[in-house]
């Protein structure tokens, strides 16, 4: 995985936060540094409210390898994650507002209930995703591969898309998405198959 020290440190480096426990800041990104396995390890085995909901906020993960990485509930608003492999990631209800998500791979990841609103998510590969109730509000969409998704029920007020070639007959089973508010829909086609779901 790649991060570099300074964007470690600049992780770490919060003056409010180190007014109280430092570790408890520090430690979920030194474990996350030291692998998948091991970030997932602790995860499971210590459900406290540091490993149930890790505060990842504006961390540096661009072109990190994250495949199968459990972020379920994690923090990870205005987070660098442009490249990232999180194919298979555990995203359910992660909060990924205003993150960098530009050129990612989230295949087969599970975002239920994420609040992706604001992200950046262009030409990033959503193939297979679970976004069933997920927040897309603002979030760009542009030249990102959705074939396969299912967007049960997520919100897609004002979310950018390009052609609505993820939208055709062939693909549309699992694309069932709540139609948004007349101003937010920027392809009828968005509103046009959430009418038929």
């Amino acid at each position: 995985m790649r991060n570099s020290s300074a964007s470690i440190n600049r992780f770490m480096v919060d003056d409010k936060k180190e007014m109280g426990n430092p570790m408890s800041y520090q430690k979920p990104m030194s474990i996350l540094t030291s692998g998948n396995t091991l970030w997932n390890t602790w995860r499971q085995t210590y459900p406290d409210v540091q490993a149930f909901e890790p505060d990842l906020h504006g961390v540096d993960l661009h072109q990190a390898q994250l495949r199968g990485i459990d972020f379920h509930a994690a923090d990870l608003t205005e987070a660098d994650l442009q490249q990232a492999d999180l194919r298979g990631a555990d995203l359910r209800e992660a909060d990924l507002r205003h993150a960098n998500l530009r050129g990612a791979d989230l295949s087969d990841a599970d975002l239920q209930k994420a609040r992706v609103r604001g992200a950046d998510l262009r030409d990033a590969k959503l193939c297979r995703a679970q976004l069933s109730r997920a927040d897309l509000s603002n979030a760009d969409l542009r030249g990102t591969d959705l074939s396969g998704a299912d967007l049960t029920k997520a919100l897609l007020d004002q979310t950018q898309f390009d052609e609505a070639e993820a939208f055709t007959e062939d693909r549309h089973t699992h694309l069932k998405a709540k139609a948004p508010e007349p101003e937010g829909v920027t392809i009828p086609a968005v509103a046009a198959y959430a009418a038929r779901a």
